[in-house]
């Protein structure tokens, strides 16, 4: 299986991270010694699932290393056609491949033992996606005090990750489920119409379980899709704030090598 992972482009003065990169790349931040994105080529370079990996944003003479081979792909505006970019590219270098796993850069905690159990998950490979969950009680546990948006289901509170298997079709296709996640980033109510409306009013009222809001949203996306409860936190855990930065600096710092 071969990795996709979205790096951000060079932030702007009104973005987080402004100050620290000086207009740079976030992925590049340094963090306990390395780039942030370093950490995450290291996990997947150790990960025995992954076959090749392709990191969409950033220069070509970027200084990073990968015990797998590297490919470098530039920034295309905007998340999903970064993703889109690395699927084209990974059915370009390995035809044979029909699922990558798919990541941001931001999320340097992760460990090769994560990637392996995701693979591990997506065997049958029968789905266009495989989306990542955590639990609100390991969330916690691992990292007390971060803040993050929990989903109130009947059963559980969830919080998505930031690692998911995507079937490369689906990505490089004009599909159901690509024109629908792309709307979704542009509102609130574009992101509650992909679960629909009726469904929304029973997470709310906590009365959606999470079997029943898989099915809601893979009906209204018109594809296969599977959530997957990830007892690995780290695959969680992104840098999206200053103070989320600091933590994973002291994480990091004393995680043994």
């Amino acid at each position: 299986m071969i990795a996709i992972v979205t790096a951000e482009g060079e932030i702007e003065p009104n973005q987080p991270f402004y100050e620290t990169t000086h207009g740079g790349l976030k992925s590049m931040i340094n963090i306990a010694g390395k780039p942030m994105v370093q950490w995450m080529l290291d996990a997947l370079g150790r990960s025995g699932s992954i076959t090749r990996v392709i990191v969409v944003g950033l220069p070509p003479e970027t200084d990073l290393i990968c015990n797998h081979p590297l490919t470098l792909l530039p920034n295309t505006g905007n998340m999903l056609n970064n993703i889109r970019a690395g699927a084209i590219e990974g059915q370009r270098l390995a035809p044979n491949e029909t699922h990558a796993i798919v990541a941001t850069s931001d999320i340097p905690a992760l460990r090769f033992e994560t990637v392996d159990w995701l693979a591990c998950q997506c065997l049958d490979l029968d789905q266009d996606i495989y989306y990542t969950l955590i639990e609100r009680s390991a969330m916690e546990d691992q990292f007390p005090g971060v803040k993050r948006d929990y989903i109130h289901l009947k059963d559980m509170q969830v919080c998505g990750g930031y690692m998911h298997c995507l079937r490369l079709q689906a990505a490089v296709d004009e599909s159901p489920l690509w024109k629908r996640l792309s709307d979704s980033r542009k509102g609130p109510f574009r992101q509650a119409s992909i679960l629909g409306y009726d469904a929304m009013l029973f997470m709310m009222l906590r009365r959606l379980s999470l079997k029943a809001a898989e099915t809601a949203i893979c009906k209204r996306l018109g594809v296969q899709g599977k959530g997957v409860l990830c007892p690995y936190p780290e695959a969680g855990m992104n840098v999206e704030r200053p103070a989320q930065l600091e933590i994973m600096r002291e994480y990091l710092a004393r995680r043994p090598a």
